[in-house]
């Protein structure tokens, strides 16, 4: 079974009828012993992708305040190889990035052939964030939907795997986090009164939330919704659905790298002849 909830391209969001507390009827040992396995073939497939250089992945990661966005991405580094991947984070923008359309800073972070880029929020804070607050007119955010469908199916043009994964939790676990971190001396760098104000909104972004899963969940860059109140499910559905993703590619990609040793290995022969 699959554990993240996939999106159906032209179908209507409804956050509060998917369970952000489901386990997949698993306990936290056999998740972890699933992600084990899954770890190891999520290493492969991507080293794979790597050294084949044909397809890129960009992993959205969207969620509210505490979701667990930076433990997903810690998770996945552990199994990973780290040159082949990156994080970018979009915090607010700058002067120089505000006088530019919105996607002019999300472009340049996209991934090139084999590599891996994983967003940290991202281009849907254009009509998340700024439509809460009315950061900008409605006339201008809601043009935005169009805009960031063509800018996916570029990129995915392009040969980029496009994964976008919503990090659902419920209002009470959020609570529960934001009290934790007040607790953990050794993490209230994390401590932003920021957080709590944003709570005040979270209706308002709920709503906004199921506009875009809805309206840009498309064939080429389908949304998924994560149940992330376990953390340890979370990671297990994040996983499982990446690994499901790439391994279509796995075939084509151990073609590729045999025909590039074959020429390798003619090469080197066609050397050690002029040697003798």
């Amino acid at each position: 079974m699959s554990y993240a909830v996939r999106v159906k391209p032209g179908s209507k969001v409804d956050l509060a009828s998917i369970d952000p507390n489901a386990n997949g009827g698993l306990n936290k040992e056999e998740g972890e012993a699933r992600i084990a396995v899954l770890a190891k073939e999520l290493d492969e497939l991507e080293d794979l992708m790597f050294f084949a250089g044909k397809q890129s992945m960009l992993l959205v990661l969207q969620g509210m305040d505490t979701s667990g966005k930076d433990g997903t991405i810690r998770f996945l580094f552990q199994h990973m190889n780290a040159p082949s991947a990156k994080v970018a984070s979009f915090k607010v923008p700058t002067p120089i990035e505000r006088a530019h359309d919105f996607l002019w800073r999300v472009h340049s972070q996209t991934p090139g052939s084999g590599e891996w880029v994983i967003f940290n929020r991202s281009h849907y804070e254009d009509v998340l964030v700024v439509r809460v607050h009315e950061l900008v007119p409605k006339a201008v955010w809601s043009r935005r939907y169009d805009h960031i469908n063509a800018f996916e199916a570029v990129v995915a043009e392009a040969n980029t795997i496009i994964v976008k994964c919503f990090l659902h939790i419920d209002k009470d676990e959020q609570e529960s986090r934001l009290l934790a971190r007040e607790q953990e001396v050794e993490k209230s760098w994390k401590l932003s009164v920021g957080d709590w104000k944003e709570r005040e909104f979270w209706d308002d972004y709920q709503a906004a939330y199921e506009d875009a899963l809805s309206k840009c969940s498309t064939e080429v860059a389908a949304w998924h919704v994560i149940p992330a109140n376990r953390k340890w499910f979370r990671n297990l559905a994040i996983l499982e659905l990446l690994v499901e993703t790439l391994r279509p590619y796995k075939a084509g990609w151990l073609e590729s790298l045999e025909a590039l040793g074959e020429s390798a290995k003619a090469e080197l022969a066609e050397y050690k002849a002029t040697l003798t």
